[in-house]
């Protein structure tokens, strides 16, 4: 299982904190450690990786689209995502890596959110943070 750390508004921790916060999460995976700082809404993603799927670089978190402004941290499996990915890829979608994580990111650029939820099975947690619409799910 995998380790994730998202904070916002983290003007009252300095960025070390933060970076040992997430190595404290290290047993939850230590395939790799990334961390994403968005400037624009202070928002820090924090990833300890245990490799299952795709376990090239390719695959790692947090993972983001194409213009850098939607992102995500999975945990979990996606039992389905060899059939929506064949789904996307019919509808026109491009993919870069072989992980699930990519899948829920790129269904919800293309379906939406609750189209999303509704078309994924298995047994899983995220976040996306999307910068264009403001939100974060």
């Amino acid at each position: 299982m995998c380790g994730l750390l998202g904070v916002h508004n983290f003007d009252s921790f300095s960025k070390n904190n933060l970076v040992n916060a997430l190595s404290l999460l290290k047993h939850r995976g230590n395939d790799s450690s990334k961390i994403k700082y968005i400037e624009n809404i202070n928002m820090f993603l924090g990833f300890q990786r245990l490799a299952i799927q795709d376990l090239s670089e390719n695959g790692n978190q947090p993972m983001s689209d194409l213009d850098n402004k939607v992102h995500i941290l999975f945990n979990g499996e996606v039992y389905n995502f060899k059939d929506l990915k064949f789904e996307l890829k019919n509808e026109g979608q491009k993919f870069f890596n072989e992980s699930d994580t990519e899948v829920i990111l790129v269904g919800y650029k293309h379906w939406g959110i609750k189209k999303l939820l509704n078309k994924i099975q298995g047994m899983f947690s995220f976040s996306i943070l999307d910068e264009k619409k403001k939100k974060f799910f």
